[in-house]
């Protein structure tokens, strides 16, 4: 058996030395393997485990002996899933790794922008110390209102930690969750996306990219927000206009931003659409690790090395995403009863 990994800038110890250990050829490759290479090592193999690199029709068209794709994390928008289901070719993803992980990620993007904690742990790295006065001054999290976008298992942590933990209340828009969800989590509905982001003090981002969800926070709604909002993303880069946010943070309409996703991914200093925030004291710019903890890794370790063990095996692959794109296979699968919405 042969398995390709991608994105082998991302240490993966116990998936590279599980596979080993069962007798598989293990060919790792980065995340900038170009489509060319990508398919001629897949030609002959059985395996592909990606994060980040793009799974093309051609790269699947190509790839006669594969069983089946992994993705190690959980956005499988970089997937030609619709290309894979027709070549009767099972994708997995691992759902619930790191639920937690990445709500306290975003959690702490977002307090560490409402207490001015890069603006003032700079000054004082800068100056050796500093004394109160306006510009310093950070916010409450109590009884502010929290916007969620997304209401899945992350969504929820989030919302769980900002009413209970910190008195805050707690909207939410997800036109796909049940009324059951908001109210088992102590959330308030919201109808309208753009009404409910102007009431927002926070929002934090919670959603699949999808081509119903890409700039789903738009010109339009960003130019509804308060002056003085906080915004995170730790989910996926287009779901926001990242054009219109770079104008209205240059043009001092948001207070804060927290990303750990972009658009177009490594972010850098220059040449990139995002290059502008860098270096502001209310902008907190993360290279995508809110995932990355001792305990996620081995988490996903541990999930994706079963999943692959399925697919070697012969067995049919488990499914624990309620993503619709996955739940559409047919061919070499199993769902579970619980789905995990991320």
């Amino acid at each position: 058996m042969k398995a390709v990994r991608t994105d082998c800038e991302i240490r993966c110890p116990g998936i590279d030395a599980g596979l080993l250990a069962r007798g598989v050829q293990l060919v790792t490759l980065p995340e900038s393997v170009t489509e060319d290479e990508l398919a001629r090592e897949l030609a002959d193999a059985n395996l592909l485990l990606m994060c980040y690199t793009p799974i093309t029709n051609r790269v699947i068209a190509e790839a006669k002996l594969l069983k089946g794709i992994v993705k190690y994390g959980v956005g499988i928008d970089a997937i030609d899933v619709v290309s894979a289901i027709r070549r009767g070719i099972p994708v997995v993803n691992v759902p619930d790794y790191a639920e937690a992980t990445v709500a306290e990620g975003a959690f702490a993007l977002m307090i560490a922008l409402a207490k001015r904690l890069p603006a003032i742990s700079g000054a004082v790295q800068r100056d050796g110390w500093i004394w109160p006065e306006p510009r310093w001054l950070g916010q409450d999290l109590a009884g502010k209102t929290l916007a969620l976008v997304g209401v899945g298992r992350i969504g929820r942590r989030m919302a769980r930690m900002a009413g209970a933990g910190f008195g805050m209340r707690v909207l939410a828009y997800d036109p796909y969750a049940t009324a059951q969800t908001f109210l088992a989590e102590g959330i308030q509905r919201a109808e309208d996306l753009t009404a409910m982001l102007a009431e927002a003090d926070f929002v934090s981002i919670h959603c699949v990219l999808n081509e119903q969800t890409r700039h789903l926070i738009g010109a339009a709604q960003i130019a509804k927000l308060k002056p003085g909002v906080i915004l995170i993303n730790v989910s996926r880069g287009p779901l926001i206009d990242e054009a219109a946010l770079v104008r209205a943070v240059l043009d001092g309409r948001i207070a804060g931003v927290g990303l750990d996703v972009y658009g177009i991914e490594p972010l850098a200093k220059k040449g990139h659409p995002l290059s502008p925030l860098y270096g502001r004291d209310n902008v907190i710019l993360l290279p995508h690790l809110t995932f990355y903890t001792h305990e996620a890794m081995q988490r996903l370790e541990e999930d994706t090395l079963m999943r692959c063990f399925e697919i070697l095996e012969g067995r049919p692959v488990l499914i624990r995403s309620a993503d619709p794109r996955l739940r559409a296979q047919t061919i070499g699968v199993q769902f579970h009863e619980n789905p995990s919405v991320v």
